[in-house]
């Protein structure tokens, strides 16, 4: 625990510290995999929910440093109903329900 300087059960975690430390290992075995097996690209990353259990702080951290990883040249893919994240990215499909019980799709390009 960066904060008491002293170890900590993982049970401990919240949902925002979870989600934090499964992104952080996430982006660092990506990096440790493409070091190690020469010639190995990982160019895309889906993320599936997590960020409903951050801070406005966590959660404009993790924004920024997907956009980041977007810009540097890796496909990002986002599975959230978080409103934040829909406005922060330029690009967005968006699943609904219809009334009789099939989904529509349609991409939202800002």
């Amino acid at each position: 625990d960066a904060y008491t300087g002293l170890n900590r059960d993982v049970k401990s975690m919240s949902g925002g510290e979870k989600f934090n430390a499964s992104l952080c290992l996430a982006l660092g075995m990506t990096d440790v995999i493409q070091a190690y097996q020469g010639g190995v690209s990982i160019e895309m990353m889906f993320i599936d929910e997590g960020f409903g259990s951050l801070d406005e702080d966590s959660l404009n951290k993790a924004i920024a440093t997907l956009v980041d990883l977007q810009r540097s040249g890796r496909m990002i893919g986002v599975i959230s109903h978080v409103q934040e994240l829909k406005m922060a990215f330029p690009a967005v499909l968006e699943v609904s329900k219809t009334k009789e019980g099939h989904s529509r799709t349609k991409f939202i390009v800002k």
